[in-house]
Protein backbone atom coordinates (compact mmCIF):
# COMPACT_ATOMS: atom_id res chain seq x y z
CA UNK A 1 0.00 0.00 0.00
CA UNK A 2 1.26 3.32 -1.05
CA UNK A 3 -0.21 5.37 1.81
CA UNK A 4 1.49 2.93 4.22
CA UNK A 5 5.23 3.39 2.50
CA UNK A 6 4.15 7.44 2.79
CA UNK A 7 3.08 7.06 6.72
CA UNK A 8 6.41 5.67 7.38
CA UNK A 9 8.24 8.51 5.78
CA UNK A 10 6.55 10.89 7.60
CA UNK A 11 6.71 8.97 11.18
CA UNK A 12 10.53 9.05 10.72
CA UNK A 13 10.80 12.65 9.42
CA UNK A 14 8.13 14.17 11.93
CA UNK A 15 7.70 12.46 15.05
CA UNK A 16 4.16 11.19 14.02
CA UNK A 17 2.69 7.69 13.93
CA UNK A 18 1.77 8.45 10.10
CA UNK A 19 -2.27 8.14 10.85
CA UNK A 20 -2.86 11.91 9.25
CA UNK A 21 -1.87 9.54 5.59
CA UNK A 22 -2.79 6.22 6.46
CA UNK A 23 -6.74 7.51 7.78
CA UNK A 24 -7.48 9.25 4.27
CA UNK A 25 -5.98 5.87 2.46
CA UNK A 26 -7.92 3.65 3.86
CA UNK A 27 -10.79 5.59 3.40
CA UNK A 28 -10.84 6.76 -0.17
CA UNK A 29 -8.48 4.06 -1.47
CA UNK A 30 -9.96 1.54 0.05
CA UNK A 31 -13.44 2.57 0.56
CA UNK A 32 -13.15 2.03 4.87
CA UNK A 33 -15.87 2.58 6.73
CA UNK A 34 -14.54 5.96 8.49
CA UNK A 35 -14.77 4.22 12.20
CA UNK A 36 -12.64 1.30 11.17
CA UNK A 37 -10.47 3.14 9.43
CA UNK A 38 -9.84 5.34 12.67
CA UNK A 39 -9.07 1.90 14.36
CA UNK A 40 -7.42 0.25 11.68
CA UNK A 41 -4.72 3.09 11.19
CA UNK A 42 -4.21 3.41 15.39
CA UNK A 43 -2.86 -0.36 14.82
CA UNK A 44 -1.21 0.20 11.44
CA UNK A 45 0.69 3.07 13.66
CA UNK A 46 2.08 1.01 16.57
CA UNK A 47 4.54 -0.93 13.97
CA UNK A 48 5.78 2.26 12.17
CA UNK A 49 6.04 4.43 15.34
CA UNK A 50 8.07 1.28 16.84
CA UNK A 51 10.65 1.69 13.78
CA UNK A 52 11.20 5.18 13.72
CA UNK A 53 11.48 5.28 17.53
CA UNK A 54 14.49 3.22 17.14
CA UNK A 55 16.37 5.49 14.87
CA UNK A 56 16.10 8.36 17.33
CA UNK A 57 16.57 6.13 20.28
CA UNK A 58 20.15 5.76 18.89
CA UNK A 59 20.85 9.30 18.17
CA UNK A 60 19.86 10.16 21.60
CA UNK A 61 16.63 12.38 20.52
CA UNK A 62 14.15 11.21 23.66
CA UNK A 63 13.82 13.27 26.94
CA UNK A 64 12.37 9.85 28.98
CA UNK A 65 11.04 12.24 31.77
CA UNK A 66 8.69 14.07 29.56
CA UNK A 67 8.06 10.63 27.91
CA UNK A 68 6.62 9.21 31.31
CA UNK A 69 4.85 11.51 32.54
CA UNK A 70 3.14 12.39 28.51
CA UNK A 71 2.70 8.28 28.40
CA UNK A 72 1.13 8.33 32.03
CA UNK A 73 -2.01 10.47 30.33
CA UNK A 74 -1.70 9.53 26.95
CA UNK A 75 -2.35 5.81 27.90
CA UNK A 76 -5.31 6.70 30.11
CA UNK A 77 -6.72 9.20 27.37
CA UNK A 78 -6.68 6.42 24.55
CA UNK A 79 -9.31 4.63 26.19
CA UNK A 80 -10.85 7.50 26.47
CA UNK A 81 -10.60 8.22 22.45
CA UNK A 82 -11.43 4.51 21.88
CA UNK A 83 -14.59 5.04 23.68
CA UNK A 84 -15.98 8.09 21.80
CA UNK A 85 -14.92 6.17 18.47
CA UNK A 86 -17.45 4.18 19.06
CA UNK A 87 -20.31 7.02 19.96
CA UNK A 88 -19.66 9.84 17.88
CA UNK A 89 -20.83 10.98 14.32
CA UNK A 90 -18.48 10.24 11.30
CA UNK A 91 -19.05 14.11 10.79
CA UNK A 92 -18.00 14.64 14.36
CA UNK A 93 -15.00 12.98 13.83
CA UNK A 94 -13.83 14.54 10.65
CA UNK A 95 -14.24 18.14 11.62
CA UNK A 96 -12.26 17.26 14.67
CA UNK A 97 -9.68 16.16 12.94
CA UNK A 98 -9.77 18.58 10.42
CA UNK A 99 -9.40 21.20 13.19
CA UNK A 100 -6.72 19.90 14.79
CA UNK A 101 -5.06 20.01 11.96
CA UNK A 102 -5.41 23.69 10.81
CA UNK A 103 -4.33 24.76 14.65
CA UNK A 104 -1.18 22.78 14.72
CA UNK A 105 -0.35 23.63 10.98
CA UNK A 106 -0.75 27.62 11.46
CA UNK A 107 1.11 27.94 14.56
CA UNK A 108 4.01 26.15 13.03
CA UNK A 109 4.41 28.51 10.24
CA UNK A 110 5.99 31.23 12.87
CA UNK A 111 9.19 31.38 13.67
CA UNK A 112 9.22 29.55 17.29
CA UNK A 113 11.61 29.51 19.44
CA UNK A 114 13.82 26.10 20.74
CA UNK A 115 16.39 27.74 22.71
CA UNK A 116 15.18 27.59 26.06
CA UNK A 117 15.45 24.88 28.32
CA UNK A 118 12.06 23.16 30.38
CA UNK A 119 12.42 22.79 33.66
CA UNK A 120 10.94 19.47 34.71
CA UNK A 121 8.94 20.09 38.11
CA UNK A 122 5.90 19.44 40.01
CA UNK A 123 3.90 21.94 37.59
CA UNK A 124 5.09 20.57 34.58
CA UNK A 125 4.96 17.29 35.14
CA UNK A 126 1.15 17.94 35.78
CA UNK A 127 0.73 19.88 33.20
CA UNK A 128 2.15 17.27 31.33
CA UNK A 129 -0.05 14.32 31.96
CA UNK A 130 -3.00 16.60 31.52
CA UNK A 131 -1.71 17.19 27.91
CA UNK A 132 -0.88 13.28 27.95
CA UNK A 133 -4.82 12.84 27.93
CA UNK A 134 -5.81 15.20 25.71
CA UNK A 135 -3.39 14.06 23.02
CA UNK A 136 -4.37 10.41 24.08
CA UNK A 137 -8.36 11.10 23.81
CA UNK A 138 -7.94 12.71 20.07
CA UNK A 139 -5.67 9.56 19.01
CA UNK A 140 -7.66 6.55 20.46
CA UNK A 141 -10.46 8.82 18.71
CA UNK A 142 -9.15 10.21 15.20
CA UNK A 143 -6.60 6.75 14.64
CA UNK A 144 -3.83 9.02 15.08
CA UNK A 145 -0.68 8.51 16.98
CA UNK A 146 -0.51 11.23 18.66
CA UNK A 147 2.23 12.77 17.62
CA UNK A 148 0.63 15.28 15.41
CA UNK A 149 -0.43 17.03 18.87
CA UNK A 150 2.85 16.62 20.97
CA UNK A 151 5.32 17.83 18.64
CA UNK A 152 3.30 20.97 18.25
CA UNK A 153 2.89 21.29 21.65
CA UNK A 154 6.25 20.30 23.39
CA UNK A 155 8.12 23.28 20.44
CA UNK A 156 5.70 26.08 21.18
CA UNK A 157 5.15 25.83 24.73
CA UNK A 158 8.05 23.95 26.26
CA UNK A 159 10.63 25.37 24.09
CA UNK A 160 11.70 21.67 22.70
CA UNK A 161 14.10 21.45 20.08
CA UNK A 162 12.17 19.82 16.88
CA UNK A 163 14.38 16.50 17.09
CA UNK A 164 13.60 15.67 20.62
CA UNK A 165 10.11 16.57 20.11
CA UNK A 166 9.80 14.42 17.63
CA UNK A 167 11.79 11.29 19.12
CA UNK A 168 9.77 11.99 22.46
CA UNK A 169 6.69 11.93 20.79
CA UNK A 170 7.38 8.88 19.20
CA UNK A 171 8.12 7.25 22.72
CA UNK A 172 4.69 8.58 23.70
CA UNK A 173 2.72 7.02 20.65
CA UNK A 174 4.16 3.50 21.13
CA UNK A 175 2.05 2.97 24.78
CA UNK A 176 -0.64 5.02 23.34
CA UNK A 177 -1.45 3.51 20.09
CA UNK A 178 -0.68 -0.19 21.66
CA UNK A 179 -3.48 0.59 24.23
CA UNK A 180 -6.13 1.98 21.79
CA UNK A 181 -5.62 -0.37 19.51
CA UNK A 182 -6.55 -3.04 22.34
CA UNK A 183 -9.88 -1.05 23.08
CA UNK A 184 -10.60 -0.50 19.74
CA UNK A 185 -10.31 -4.37 19.03
CA UNK A 186 -13.22 -4.77 21.76
CA UNK A 187 -15.57 -2.36 20.03
CA UNK A 188 -14.88 -3.99 16.73
CA UNK A 189 -13.66 -0.83 15.05
CA UNK A 190 -9.88 -2.55 13.89
CA UNK A 191 -9.13 -4.66 10.77
CA UNK A 192 -5.77 -6.53 11.72
CA UNK A 193 -5.28 -7.54 8.69
CA UNK A 194 -4.86 -4.14 6.80
CA UNK A 195 -3.19 -2.83 9.71
CA UNK A 196 -0.09 -5.17 9.50
CA UNK A 197 -0.25 -4.62 5.85
CA UNK A 198 0.04 -0.86 6.29
CA UNK A 199 2.60 -1.76 8.86
CA UNK A 200 5.06 -3.74 7.55
CA UNK A 201 5.21 -1.48 4.05
CA UNK A 202 6.36 1.46 6.39
CA UNK A 203 8.72 0.05 8.60
CA UNK A 204 11.09 0.61 6.13
CA UNK A 205 10.88 4.03 5.14
CA UNK A 206 10.21 4.87 8.35
CA UNK A 207 14.05 4.43 9.07
CA UNK A 208 14.86 6.17 6.10
CA UNK A 209 12.56 9.02 7.33
CA UNK A 210 14.52 9.03 10.74
CA UNK A 211 17.65 9.90 8.69
CA UNK A 212 16.51 12.61 7.04
CA UNK A 213 15.28 14.13 9.84
CA UNK A 214 19.03 14.34 11.55
CA UNK A 215 19.97 16.19 9.02
CA UNK A 216 17.33 18.94 8.47
CA UNK A 217 17.46 21.94 10.16
CA UNK A 218 14.50 23.00 12.69
CA UNK A 219 13.13 25.99 10.60
CA UNK A 220 13.12 23.79 7.06
CA UNK A 221 11.64 20.74 9.16
CA UNK A 222 8.83 23.55 10.99
CA UNK A 223 7.84 24.88 7.43
CA UNK A 224 7.42 21.47 6.17
CA UNK A 225 5.56 20.31 9.30
CA UNK A 226 3.43 23.11 8.98
CA UNK A 227 2.69 22.37 4.72
CA UNK A 228 2.07 18.98 5.54
CA UNK A 229 -0.78 19.46 8.35
CA UNK A 230 -2.42 22.05 6.19
CA UNK A 231 -2.41 19.87 3.05
CA UNK A 232 -4.21 17.05 4.49
CA UNK A 233 -6.68 19.09 6.82
CA UNK A 234 -7.45 20.92 3.12
CA UNK A 235 -8.53 17.49 1.37
CA UNK A 236 -10.42 15.89 4.18
CA UNK A 237 -12.33 19.47 4.15
CA UNK A 238 -12.52 18.41 0.64
CA UNK A 239 -13.85 14.98 1.10
CA UNK A 240 -16.52 16.38 4.03
CA UNK A 241 -17.91 19.05 1.42
CA UNK A 242 -18.28 16.27 -1.34
CA UNK A 243 -20.13 14.17 0.93
CA UNK A 244 -22.45 17.01 2.12
CA UNK A 245 -23.42 17.64 -1.33
CA UNK A 246 -24.35 14.03 -2.02
CA UNK A 247 -26.15 13.43 1.20
CA UNK A 248 -29.47 15.58 -0.34
CA UNK A 249 -29.27 13.32 -3.34
CA UNK A 250 -29.28 9.77 -1.49
CA UNK A 251 -32.12 10.93 0.77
Amino acid sequence: MGFGVGAGLLSGMFGLGGGIIIVPGLMFALGMDQRRAHGTSLGGVFLISLSSFFSYWTHDHIDWPVVLWLSIGSVAGSLIGAELLARLSKRTLTIAFIGILVIAGVRMFFKIDSSGEMILNGPTAAWLVVIGVVVGALAGMLGIGGGLMTVPILVIFFHVSPAIAKGTSLAVVIPTALSGTLQNLRNKNTDLTAAAIVSSTGIVTAIAGSWIADRMNDALSNFLFAVLLMFIAGRMLLQLRKQREVMPIVE
